[in-house]
């Protein structure tokens, strides 16, 4: 009785396994399909309205940097209709350089960018960038680091370069599965039309809730040669760096060698788009990635010290600086610009303490939304910072106006005349603490109710 039993259920197995394979193998093609699936159509809206502060024109002229070609496509990651994926091919020889979130819970994409961006590359070996916008793949585990490196793998085949001098980039929704086979779907297509002139169309490929492409560009003369600098940047909420969801793409044809590229990039980091804020949150997915061809017919810069190391400093900090405000500019709401100049602090640390106590805080941003000369939050946000200050000593100043000092409302201080300042859309809030020499500038922005209506439903 027993054998019968079991010579049925060995049976019963057998029969059961050309089932379960069917199965296997209708899920694999429907999860296969979803990926390649076209992406739906966005809900209606209203157009979006251009931010009040972006420059006149848009950003001009991206002029062609030898050795640098550029492409975007419409992949339909997540917006239909527009596109959402560009990808820069670096001639061989090209040096790359990054800086990277230091979230702790930074997306895919950077972790592998960071795993990359120090490791040597061959004289005969060129490099990519590729870049979605639509979905950030963070916290997206084990399947975020397969679809990067499947995108990895199909950019080297599709452009000619080696797969660990691929740096991809993603912005967008947090938490989400990318669905990378979309974007593979269309690399024929990007490296069938890379081209010189392209960087226009690939700045406007990584926007997410950006009103407009950020750009800018500079040229510097080196011993009679020119050397030429480019960027583009995608930037407009959770705006905080760390080194928002903010991505920055720069390029050049210096002659300059990898490690002292990084080291310049580094420091002129932290004194551009570390010294700015829109919300005060870190993006898990903040990259700035540049590129040097060294095909200029310059010689190399190896010292920074030097006068074609400072010029060529100069140059490119003008451009990340540009950048940097062009992201405030775009604040998600925002109707002004605003300038926090921090002096008399006792250390440079205190004085970015101040400097961005003030610039994060609601109340200052929000009495700036309505063009109230609320100075009182000022003293409240210099309180809180943690940085050595005396109420006695503290100076605060709307532009030229001096608005209060000596633990007192100034004098000659009035308020019609701090009303008629907040009017302006592009102000100066000076805080001297009175108490040594350092010094900090950082620049924010206002906090308005259309921050909270872009960020209340930007996942539906």
């Amino acid at each position: 009785m027993a054998k019968k039993k079991s010579d049925a259920k060995s049976k019963a197995s057998e029969e059961i396994k050309p089932l379960k394979r069917k199965v296997q193998k209708l899920r694999k093609k429907l999860k296969e399909a979803r990926a390649q699936a076209p992406a739906p159509p966005p809900a209606p809206a209203q157009a979006k309205t251009v931010s009040p502060l972006a420059p006149e024109g848009g950003f001009g002229a991206l002029p062609p940097v030898p050795g640098v070609d550029f492409a975007a496509a419409a992949a339909g990651v997540r917006y239909a209709g527009r596109p959402d994926v560009m990808m820069a091919r670096l001639s061989p020889g090209t040096q790359v350089a990054g800086v990277f979130t230091r979230s702790s819970t930074r997306a895919a994409p950077v972790l592998d960018c960071e795993a990359k961006i120090g490791l040597e590359a061959g004289p005969d070996d060129g490099a990519a960038f590729l870049v979605n916008s639509g979905n950030s793949n963070a916290f997206t585990g084990k399947t975020g680091e397969d679809a990067v490196r499947a995108i990895a793998t199909a950019v080297s085949d599709a452009a000619g370069v080696p797969e660990a001098r691929v740096f991809t980039s993603s912005t967008g929704v947090i938490g989400e599965p990318l669905p990378h086979a979309r974007i593979t779907a269309v690399l024929d297509d990007l490296t069938a039309r890379l081209a010189p002139d392209a960087a226009p169309d690939a700045a406007h490929a990584i926007m997410t809730t950006d009103t407009f492409a950020k750009g800018a560009s500079a040229s510097v003369e080196i011993e009679g040669e020119t050397v030429q600098i480019i960027g583009f940047a995608k930037g407009s909420g959770m705006i905080a760096p760390d080194m928002a969801t903010m991505l920055v793409y720069l390029f050049t044809d210096a002659n300059i060698a990898r490690a002292t590229l990084q080291k310049l990039l580094t420091r002129l980091t932290d004194e551009t788009f570390n010294c700015i804020t829109v919300d005060g949150d870190t993006s898990t997915s903040d990259t700035i990635l540049m590129a040097a061809t060294c095909q200029s017919a310059a010689p190399e810069i190896g010292d920074m010290r030097s006068r074609a190391g400072r010029s060529f400093a100069d140059a490119l900090k003008g451009v990340m600086m540009d950048l940097a405000h062009q992201v405030v500019r775009d604040g998600e709401g925002a109707t002004k610009f605003v300038e926090i100049a921090v002096t008399g602090a006792a250390s440079p640390a205190d004085a970015r303490k101040v400097a961005m106590s003030v610039a994060n805080s609601p109340l200052v941003k929000t009495a700036l939304a309505g063009e109230d000369p609320n100075w009182g939050r000022i003293v409240m946000a210099v309180g809180k910072s943690g940085a050595k200050a005396d109420r006695d000593l503290l100076s605060i100043r709307f532009g030229d106006i001096l608005v209060a000092e000596n633990g007192w409302v100034a004098p000659g201080y009035r308020e019609g005349d701090g009303a008629d300042y907040m009017k302006r859309s592009e102000l100066v809030i000076g805080v001297d603490l009175g108490l040594g020499e350092a010094e900090a500038r950082v620049w924010t922005c206002d906090l308005t109710h259309r921050y909270i209506e872009i960020n209340a439903d930007y996942r539906s």
